[in-house]
């Protein structure tokens, strides 16, 4: 049986308005600090596109008033699903801004599960738009992603991916880490995400690098979702970035003990 849904979030963002909408509301700016790779028809009953792992999603824009207001709807499936997103962009004083979303539609299957994933994941995201926001200011981000389906337990994928990165098991924000992808220099950085065995997160100079565990009941599946903001000559072009980590994960988790 299906269900109605709604989540809602707010974030105070150190950021102009304009700064805030070219952020939420353009292709290059979403790709810079959300999944996949999205497109955005600048209008009202314009098209909006997000691409991940080779599927294409298609919303319509019903509100278009920039830098205040931004939302869209998917269309509705035969069996009733679909999905609406509605952004409220006011400013503050001394150059902040208020961001609030709201995220809300019809669910079907195992629908608890999606809840949940979808509550969780939009807390990373949104931290990592602060921090996109806040450290890479005026750069276009490259996104970059691998997955490992059926990787391990909670626990298990945990302490793997913590030591993979240098990191104690207990690692708290602010500790430091390495980042080393094979055929590229390792890069340090500070750990700037942790929802214990479920997603950590990596800020260097280079990026916002995004480790996140899908849990128990959507397959144990470890997705890594980064965002490069070096030039190419510097990172390496996305193809050959989103190879280097798929080898990575697959050596973390090789096919032989995955599930253990």
């Amino acid at each position: 049986m299906g269900h109605e849904f709604e989540v809602r979030k707010e974030i105070e963002l150190a950021a102009t308005p304009e700064e805030v909408w070219q952020a939420i509301a353009t292709g290059p700016g979403i790709d810079s600090w959300f999944m996949g790779r999205s497109e955005v028809e600048p209008r009202r009953g314009g098209s909006t596109r997000l691409t991940v792992g080779g599927a294409t999603e298609e919303a319509t824009v019903t509100s278009w008033e920039p830098p205040g207001r931004f939302a869209y709807r998917t269309g509705q499936g035969q069996d009733g699903a679909f999905m609406a997103f509605e952004w409220l962009v006011e400013g503050r004083d001394r150059g902040s801004t208020v961001l609030r979303m709201v995220h809300e539609g019809f669910l079907e299957g195992d629908w608890e599960s999606e809840y949940e994933a979808m509550k969780s994941g939009w807390d990373m995201y949104l931290h990592t738009l602060a921090a996109y926001l806040t450290h890479f200011p005026g750069r276009t981000g490259t996104p970059v992603s691998a997955l490992r389906v059926g990787a391990a337990e909670p626990e298990r994928a945990w302490a793997v991916l913590t030591g993979a990165l240098g990191l104690p098991a207990t690692a708290a924000v602010g500790e430091r880490a390495s980042i080393a992808p094979e055929g590229f220099a390792p890069v340090e950085g500070v750990l700037d995400y942790a929802d214990p065995f479920s997603c950590l997160g990596v800020r260097t100079d280079q990026g916002l690098y995004r480790f996140v565990h899908s849990g128990p009941r959507r397959g144990n599946a470890v997705f890594l979702a980064h965002h490069v903001y070096s030039s190419p000559g510097e990172s390496g072009d996305a193809g050959e970035l989103e190879g280097a980590w798929q080898g990575w994960l697959e050596r973390l988790f090789p096919a032989e003990t995955q599930g253990l």
